[in-house]
């Protein structure tokens, strides 16, 4: 493909390209365009700021756009490689758009301390002694996995490997003790 051969109809090779998309989804044309066009739009975003990996994502972007919006396509207002190559702009500015405000979404939530209510504190200490005096009276077993499991934060899977207990095992250890833990609960608050 030469990239701006004429024909009597004044349009190139790659607008009869375009056209024939458009009018009967015509795969080889696009084939033709996509090998042309794929490492030149790749070549301009890269020069525009966008490194390799990003720049073959965006080309092969336009390119689909290209293929979903041929017939939008008019060769009496702009060339083949000025309408893909506008396309190509378009998304690497989107895309820089999109990274501007991800990065301008700031997590506020550390400006605000919390303030510590009355009673707060107290009503913390009591449910902390019930919970451990909940905790002693389920077997040791069952505190295991539970200290493991809520306290570390660990994986069932994690547990069972470190235990060397099956995850089954584990896991109805488990629910035994919080089915455990509800009961003595509800029976010291």
């Amino acid at each position: 493909m030469s990239g701006s051969v004429q024909d009597h109809t004044g349009w190139d090779e790659n607008s009869r390209c375009i056209l024939a998309i458009a009018a009967n989804a015509d795969r080889e044309s696009f084939a033709r365009l996509f090998a042309f066009f794929a490492p030149r739009v790749k070549s301009y975003l890269m020069r525009s700021g966008a490194d390799a990996a990003e720049a073959e994502e965006l080309a092969q972007e336009a390119l689909l756009a290209v293929w979903r919006k041929a017939a939008s396509f008019d060769p009496a207002r702009a060339t083949a490689s000025t309408w893909i190559f506008t396309i190509a702009r378009n998304l690497w500015i989107d895309g820089i758009r999109r990274a501007k405000r991800r990065s301008q979404m700031v997590d506020t939530s550390w400006d605000i301390e919390p303030v510590e209510q009355p009673g707060e504190r107290l009503i913390a200490t009591d449910t902390e002694r019930s919970v451990t005096a909940a905790l002693k009276m389920l077997p040791p077993d069952q505190v295991e996995v539970i200290r493991l499991s809520f306290f570390e934060g660990r994986p069932h899977a994690e547990i069972a490997e470190r235990l060397s207990l099956p995850l089954g095992t584990v896991k109805s250890r488990i629910r035994l003790a919080c089915g455990r833990l509800r009961k003595l609960l509800e029976d010291l608050v």
